[in-house]
């Protein structure tokens, strides 16, 4: 009888438990998620969201209490702030990275902050799963950094981590609430990344496509670094897409090589051999890299391989235009006016007429 009864009270709680309404996280804190990939190093903050709740002015140096402290409860004796609220404020780096110019491992670190109204010290730990700061012990600090917090001038009601000043290998993350942020800069060695990634790529399937292959190369010729490589998969690359853009990309590794004349000499090749359109266009790229000479000698060449076309001619009016030789410019242009494919080019090229009648470039 007694065993009945204690099921059955055993199975009330279980059926309790199960039947309470969902209701937000105790504490009016919210647990939040944020992540940005700077380059290629993928970076997650997993963190509490505290409110200010009516309580401006009372945030830091109150709720956020100063420096290390005795918080009470738990076995550390000097705690610093959570960096958020509940359990441990945790950031994951992918990769290796610099936070401040200090180097820090791959991996989860718990994250604390020690606020002082003029100098904060940031500490990345190895706990990573403790409630709050309770436990902080510092021999496991892997990392602290000192920075400035900042005024911010409108109120953030909720704690919250945003990235700015980002570009292809930094980024700032902004811990902020109330009218306060707490900035630091995370930076990456982004070009060591990025060989080891095409290194193991280029030995998966993706080094047997010819795209990969064009692609690793530019970024070899790109960074003037290993220019044999670069050469040997270019090469390779011809082999199975062969094209304007193949063939540019290796004279352009040939020239940096010092092999300018083989540059020059597969570069004519490669523009005698590519269509109208693409020559165009490769062209008219010279030219917005303010490479006028070597412009005009594609777009005449273009011109001679295809004769009064209507791409051709644009093409010699754009390339005496950059030269300087405005009446030439007007009569490719007045040539190419008839051949104009539709009434949107065709109202282009008249405003272009306009322009060099009145001895203006275009």
């Amino acid at each position: 009888m007694k065993k009945t009864i204690l099921a059955a009270l055993a199975c009330a709680a279980s059926l309790f438990a199960n039947a309470q309404l969902t209701m937000p996280a105790n504490g009016n804190s919210v647990r939040a998620k944020t992540a940005e990939r700077i380059g290629l190093t993928d970076v997650e903050i997993d963190y509490g969201r505290p409110a200010v709740r009516g309580r401006e002015g009372k945030v830091w140096g109150g709720l956020v209490h100063t420096g290390f402290q005795n918080l009470g409860f738990g076995t550390a004796k000097e705690s610093p702030w959570r960096a958020g609220a509940n359990e441990n404020t945790t950031i994951t780096f992918s990769t290796d990275v610099m936070v401040e110019g200090k180097s820090l491992k791959a991996g989860t670190y718990g994250f604390f902050v020690a606020y002082q109204p003029q100098e904060c010290t940031l500490i990345f730990s190895k706990a990573t799963t403790s409630w709050g700061s309770y436990f902080y012990d510092p021999a496991e600090d892997v990392l602290r950094v000192p920075v400035k917090p900042v005024a911010l001038k409108e109120s953030k009601e909720r704690l919250t981590y945003e990235f700015s000043d980002e570009t292809d290998s930094t980024a700032v993350i902004n811990l902020q609430w109330e009218k306060l942020s707490i900035p630091f800069r995370v930076s990456t060695k982004l070009h060591e990344l990025q060989m080891a990634s095409f290194e193991r790529e280029m030995r998966s399937e993706k080094g047997f496509s010819a795209e990969s292959m064009v692609q690793y190369t530019e970024y070899l010729a790109e960074h003037n670094t290993e220019l044999e490589t670069a050469l040997a998969y270019i090469s390779g690359a011809e082999r199975t897409m062969p094209g304007l853009h193949t063939s540019l990309t290796k004279a352009t590794i040939l020239e940096k090589m010092g092999k300018k004349q083989t540059a020059d000499s597969v570069k004519q090749a490669a523009i005698a051999a590519g269509g109208a359109q693409e020559v165009h266009n490769y062209a008219r790229g010279l030219l917005r890299e303010g490479k006028t000479q070597e412009a005009y000698a594609a777009f005449q060449q273009n011109y001679k391989h295809y004769p009064k076309t209507y791409t051709t001619c644009m093409g010699m009016a754009r390339g005496c235009s950059a030269m300087g030789k405005t009446k030439d410019a007007l009569k490719y242009a007045q040539q190419a006016l008839p051949m104009a494919p539709d009434e949107t080019n065709k109202k282009a090229v008249e405003d272009m007429v306009g322009k060099l009648k009145e001895g203006k470039e275009i």
